[in-house]
């Protein structure tokens, strides 16, 4: 209803700060950093698997990184890979499926405020995608980045699974360091 001098009566609002911004926007953001993710974990292997023949590298780094092209056919560092089981991609796939699932189990106990936790989880949920195409689509993940010292090599890795890695530890970073604030307080 209308004040009877006809005019409307402006309504008081409080400025939002981009700290209280809307949590369905803090989480978009997060879909981002996961798309994108996922995206350059492709455009990567599309790269490695056109410059580079099966087996083949080339040095970036001398004595500390090569880009390789080799197949991981198990799971996480290679677990499984030179294991000949019958329907092996199939049970590679179903263990990150069940990963995935479970990542949606603890995204869903995250506060939209629990935003390192988030960041984490999109990195772990990037990565994990960027990997399941290549299973459902190759039977296999291409790994490229080869790190390595003297003698000594570390597994194989891609984007993919580096956004994984870094995303684990910002979710422990979370869970360890970053205090959150109780709800209730006792």
């Amino acid at each position: 209803m209308l004040p009877e001098s006809g005019e409307a009566q402006p309504i008081a609002t409080t400025p939002v700060s981009p700290a209280m911004a809307p949590a369905t926007v803090r989480i978009r953001h997060f879909w981002w950093v996961t798309i994108g993710l996922i995206v350059a974990d492709q455009i990567t292997k599309a790269l490695v698997n056109s410059a580079l023949g099966l087996y083949d590298s080339t040095t970036v780094i001398p004595g500390f990184i090569d880009l390789v092209h080799v197949r991981n056919e198990g799971v996480a560092f290679g677990l499984l890979n030179s294991t000949n089981l019958p329907y092996k991609a199939a049970i590679t796939t179903t263990l990150a499926l069940a990963a995935l699932g479970g990542i949606a189990l603890y995204a869903r106990q995250l506060q939209p405020s629990e935003w390192v936790a988030r960041l984490g989880l999109a990195c772990i949920l990037g990565g994990a995608v960027g990997n399941l195409i290549d299973r459902v689509r190759q039977g296999y993940v291409l790994d490229f980045v080869d790190v390595y010292w003297d003698m000594w090599h570390f597994w194989a890795f891609n984007v993919a699974d580096a956004s994984i890695t870094i995303g684990a530890i910002l979710v422990f970073v979370d869970l360890l360091l970053v205090k959150h604030h109780a709800s209730d307080s006792v």
